[in-house]
């Protein structure tokens, strides 16, 4: 079992290697759209999507107008000549403003691999037009920024996180380390982060969340009960154990571990947490380790600070990969893909009374490339899950 997951995650580490190269390099594969996208709901009722069109652009489309399939064109956005990360973990992302702003960052690789930048457009017109692109990070060293993920909370302020190797090149430079030597003496990466009370046209100053976090994994964000973020990510635990770790905007020097899978790995996996907010206050979670030989995505409850409360249970597809999850009034969905054999299969749990029972149910199922599954909502618009496939977005309303 160890010794076929060691295979698969070289095998995984070589072929995201090779996208990330292709993208910075602009290999002809890059050239058509990718199908990684993210999607949110504006005050209106519209669900948006953003994605990658190719070279130097983006795309923003209105797919949803209150519950009624729309798909209007999509719109490019130029990103003047930026290269675009946009496969796995690692997309652009689509925030909307308390005041109608439209916020869409996203990584832009730079020529040394695994360095890059977070960058943003911002539009105040509803997405009709978009400035010019912007680096959002005051740290503008050729070292890894990337994997970036944003929020709004209740007060309007916009947050922004990403992963940051700073404070491991600065190790790297003072004791003129190579790179296995590196791994001595600081694991993993960081988070940083920093905020925005203007919606993006003014930053704050980087500020570090955690050393060691894992390289490659995205960063989950949500709201807590008081309208503030909170984040959960992949750690590095002594000596090497890639649990997870949570943080709060309100306890900002408290860093708790969120789950105790106990997995020692020397790579990380590509494979990042998602969260959401219960209405007690904690939270629910779900996230990909190998706890006691078994590996699995597993579902498990955190208190209102981030730490474990119970014991978390598997999913019911042991080969479930990339969940999601969210939470609106008693409904908790969960939403997930998985390989047959012959097809990807796309599921969600869905649980009425916020957890206690749940039912099973198969989404969708594909032959073809595809993207992660997603979960979206709004009060209005209720609970939807997204699954994009080179055969089309599929959209499926989740009965609340």
């Amino acid at each position: 079992m160890i010794r076929l997951l060691s295979l698969w995650f070289a095998f995984m580490l070589m072929l995201y290697a090779g996208q990330s190269w292709s993208q910075q390099h602009g290999h002809s594969e890059a050239k058509a759209p990718a199908l990684a996208v993210s999607a949110a709901f504006d005050a209106k009722g519209s669900l948006w999507l953003v994605g990658w069109h190719g070279p130097g652009a983006l795309y923003v489309q209105r797919v949803l107008d209150q519950g009624r399939r729309v798909d209007d064109a999509k719109r490019l956005i130029n990103v003047t000549g930026d290269a675009v990360s946009a496969s796995g973990e690692n997309r652009p992302k689509i925030k909307f403003g308390l005041n109608g702003q439209v916020l869409i960052s996203y990584t832009k690789p730079l020529a040394k691999p695994y360095t890059g930048e977070i960058r943003m457009v911002r539009s105040e017109d509803g997405g009709v037009s978009f400035s010019e692109p912007f680096t959002v990070h005051h740290d503008r060293q050729e070292i890894t920024h990337r994997f970036d993920s944003i929020i709004f909370d209740r007060q309007g302020i916009l947050h922004t996180f990403w992963i940051d190797k700073r404070d491991q090149d600065l190790i790297r430079q003072s004791k003129k380390l190579n790179h296995r030597d590196l791994a001595k003496h600081y694991r993993g990466a960081a988070i940083y982060r920093n905020e925005s009370s203007d919606a993006g046209l003014t930053f704050g100053p980087d500020i570090k969340v955690a050393d060691h976090s894992c390289e490659c994994c995205r960063i989950a964000l949500t709201l807590d009960a008081t309208g503030r973020p909170a984040a959960m990510w992949r750690h590095v635990f002594e000596p090497n154990l890639r649990d997870h770790a949570f943080w709060r905007w309100l306890a900002p020097n408290e860093i708790h571990r969120a789950s105790e899978d106990g997995w020692q790995l020397d790579a990380c996996p590509h494979h990042g947490p998602a969260i959401a907010l219960a209405s007690d206050g904690g939270f629910h979670a779900v996230w990909y380790g190998e706890r006691k030989g078994l590996a699995a995505v597993r579902y498990g409850r955190l208190n209102d600070k981030g730490l474990p409360v119970g014991t978390p249970v598997a999913l019911p597809d042991k080969a479930a990969e990339h969940a999601d999850v969210f939470r609106q009034g008693s409904t908790l969905v969960m939403t997930w893909q998985f390989f047959d054999g012959q097809r990807s299969v796309w599921k969600a749990w869905v649980s009425k009374d916020e957890g206690r029972q749940f039912t099973s149910l198969v989404l969708g199922e594909h032959l073809g490339k595809h993207d992660y599954p997603m979960l979206v909502g709004s009060p209005s618009e209720g609970i939807w899950a997204i699954w994009n496939t080179d055969q089309g977005l599929r959209l499926q309303k989740i009965d609340s």
